[in-house]
């Protein structure tokens, strides 16, 4: 299990073409709460998850959705930054290392099959209190053209679902890199949740699920602590 904390950025090495122009978007409405539940079980049973069926669940996951092996688009994530848009301020920063030499023969012995699927964020308490965070991530495409590539991801403290970001990334081309700005708009939270929140770290987490024409393909974790900074 991959977890990085406070990181700096790596030159990520990539030879792939680019993909075009920095897109940027904002997240889809909160989807309607209508719809019967689902469980993280009854989901583990289907032969195809779409974004429907993750939207009906009212809990983080305690397992991964589908398996490294879905991803037959070799998408490769290989820089993400955080920023605060009201002030241009660079929040976290991170990018993913060139592999090294003898790369294959550690792949082969020290194979993790959930290797880079979790993320740990430390934060301070003033993270809280930011209107609109911009996220910009890089990635690079394989040889199959990507549609409708589309990212939900769900946040949660403990058992509450604090909300639904819905992203569209749009269609990539073969052998391509691109880069995306998603702009996160936080919801407003009572004072006695943040200083839960604060008070409990890494009780907040979050699902980031990852579609290619509605079909899961990719699923991500992270944990998020807001004490940095406060005497423990």
């Amino acid at each position: 299990m991959s977890v990085v904390k406070n990181a700096n950025v790596i030159n990520s090495g990539s030879k792939k073409k680019s993909g075009g122009i920095l897109r940027q978007a904002k997240s889809r409405r909160d989807p309607a709460s209508d719809a019967d539940p689902i469980t993280e079980e009854e989901l583990l049973q289907k032969d195809v998850i779409t974004p429907d069926d993750v939207l009906r669940l009212n809990k983080v996951t305690e397992n991964y959705l589908c398996s490294p092996e879905a991803n037959v688009y070799d998408i490769d994530f290989t820089r993400f930054k955080i920023r605060d848009m009201e002030t241009g301020t660079v929040l976290f920063e991170i990018a993913k290392p060139p592999p090294p030499p003898d790369y294959r023969d550690q792949e082969q012995e020290e194979a993790d099959p959930n290797a880079g699927r979790f993320v740990r964020y430390q934060f301070t308490p003033q993270f809280l209190k930011l209107k609109t965070v911009g996220a910009t991530v890089e990635f690079t495409v394989g040889e199959k053209p990507v549609n409708k590539f589309r990212m939900i991801e769900r946040h949660y403290f403990r058992e509450k679902l604090l909300k639904t970001f819905d992203f569209e990334f749009g269609f990539c081309i073969p052998n391509s890199k691109n880069s995306c700005e998603h702009i996160y708009e936080f919801p407003v939270l009572d004072p006695e949740v943040c200083e839960e929140m604060i008070a409990n770290p890494f009780e907040t987490r979050s699902d980031s699920f990852y579609f290619v024409d509605d079909r899961l393909i990719m699923h991500n974790k992270a944990d998020y602590a807001y004490n940095g900074g406060l005497q423990q």
